[in-house]
């Protein structure tokens, strides 16, 4: 019975080999697929007969696919194992003294074969998996694709002067400016004095990892400093503003996260700030803090005291798994400060990696930044229809989402979304056109409308998880 299903599934590898590879060769491709089908249903006959050979064969057929690997890939781990990890899987069943023991040797009939006889050998097949083992072990502290360098440290430009009009000791941004360029202007503390810097204060969050936490349970929390006043939020999306020159706290705000298991990370970047330029107006939530968490809220706050702004959506609180295709809490969430532009707070939320084949939409959302009413959503599931969907519709399940950082342009009048890939992220079946073409990617979509402006895919058909993993940066290329 053994023989017979192993039999069956060398067939049919062997079969969807040989089809596939036959295709591969009448596009122009490799003629290495077609031929490994064929020995693939050689080896299915062997096994289906009890013939020993079967072992040495694909010792040999192992040797050979490695060294092809090899020459096509090099020494690189991730281009090495889809190229022969279920050549090594199956090697090391046919290996098993189960599976040994229904060969027959020439002095035996197939009748006299049994549990008990000896399991034969073959030291090519032995000697092949551990030839391979040795490769993949050898590939895995490899690195070729690796491009050693060195960064100038010459400046290009003292102040590159686009980005808004910050103020030069201010961080406003996550980037300090909405264009995510991460440049200060500061030159007081430079390479030359840093080694002498002393500390001036210390503030404890008292935010720390419970035993019930998610292992990804991280501090990755970008401040902004408004003024004389540093805003943070921590893992557990706690929102503090403290005293920049003494480390005072001025307010904490706990938006009182439930634990979860099924979250996979438990975080926060970073809180946006905002305040209308267009007026002088003074007063509760002129000036807002707004805080993504990780049980996928939208809470807006009083810049100054740390208190709800009412106005805004439900009683100060827009809620994120709104239009969702599921609600399975822990599986939906926001880590990165949203994008507060053009009068919207933007904001788009995380998925858990390979979790499920039911996962939620990676929408982006815009909403009124004074009133949380939903402006436009932009589904890469959906991309054409960016007005607020109705009540009764959902948006895509499992399409790319952005858990990162974006940028904006209000001047041309555009948001750059990086994108994440659609999970499960190793699974290439059952992709559509949208997830083909917006899959990691940076995508420009309308301040105004949220409609496509371009979008530049960073990797085709992305298997290996890679997402656009940080914010687009904005500036200004001057050709000499």
């Amino acid at each position: 019975m053994i023989n017979l299903v192993t039999s069956g599934l060398l067939a049919l590898i062997g079969l969807a080999l040989a089809v596939g590879g036959a295709w591969l060769i009448a596009v122009g491709g490799s003629f290495y697929y077609a031929l490994a089908g064929l020995a693939f249903l050689f080896a299915s006959f062997l096994a289906f007969s009890r013939k020993p050979v079967l072992l040495p064969f694909y010792g040999v057929f192992t040797l050979a696919s490695l060294v092809w690997a090899v020459w096509e890939a090099g020494f690189d781990w991730w281009q090495l194992a889809p190229r022969g990890g279920l050549i090594i899987v199956v090697g090391l069943w046919l290996m098993t003294p189960v599976f040994r023991k229904t060969l027959v040797r020439a002095s035996q009939d197939q009748d006299s074969a049994s549990e008990n006889a000896t399991p034969v050998r073959s030291f090519v097949l032995e000697g092949s998996i551990v030839i391979a083992v040795i490769v993949a072990v050898y590939s895995m502290m490899n690195n070729p694709n690796a491009i050693e360098g060195t960064l100038p440290t010459s400046k290009v430009v003292d102040n590159p002067q686009y980005g808004g009009s910050v103020p030069n000791g201010d961080w406003h941004h996550y980037g300090r400016t909405s264009y995510g360029q991460r440049y200060s202007p500061l030159d007081q503390i430079n390479t030359d004095n840093v080694a002498s810097l002393e500390q001036a204060w210390v503030y404890q969050t008292g935010d720390l990892k419970r035993e019930s936490d998610v292992p990804e349970t991280t501090y990755q929390v970008t401040p902004l400093k408004i003024g004389e006043t540093l805003y943070l939020c921590t893992p557990h999306s706690w929102a503090i503003a403290i005293d920049a020159k003494t480390g005072q706290e001025k307010w904490k705000f706990d938006p009182g996260i439930p634990q979860n298991p099924d979250r996979q990370h438990q975080t926060c970047r970073g809180v946006t700030y905002y305040k209308d330029a267009a007026t002088n107006e003074t007063g509760p939530c002129t000036e807002r803090v707004f805080l993504p968490t990780s049980d996928a809220r939208l809470i807006a706050l009083d810049a100054a005291t740390g208190e709800i702004c009412p106005s805004f959506g439900d009683e100060g609180t827009v809620h994120l798994e709104t239009n969702m295709p599921y609600n399975p809490a822990g599986y939906y969430y926001s880590t990165s400060p949203p994008v507060a532009a053009d009068g919207k707070i933007i904001i788009g939320g995380a998925v858990n990696d390979n979790y499920s084949t039911k996962s939620q939409s990676g929408v982006i959302r815009a909403y009124d930044i004074n009133t949380g009413e939903l402006i436009w959503n932009w589904d890469s599931g959906n991309p054409e229809q960016t007005e607020p969907i109705p009540d009764d519709q959902t948006y895509t399940a499992n399409s790319p989402n952005s858990w990162s950082v974006s940028s904006a342009d209000e001047a041309l009048g555009m948001i750059y979304v990086p994108l994440g890939n659609k999970v499960p992220d190793q699974l290439g079946m059952n992709r559509d056109e949208n997830v083909e073409t917006y899959s990691s990617s940076i995508v420009a979509l309308s301040l105004e409308t949220g409609q496509v402006q371009w979008v530049r895919q960073t990797v085709h058909h992305d298997l290996w998880d890679m997402d656009v993993p940080a914010q687009p940066a904005l500036f200004i290329l001057h050709l000499i």
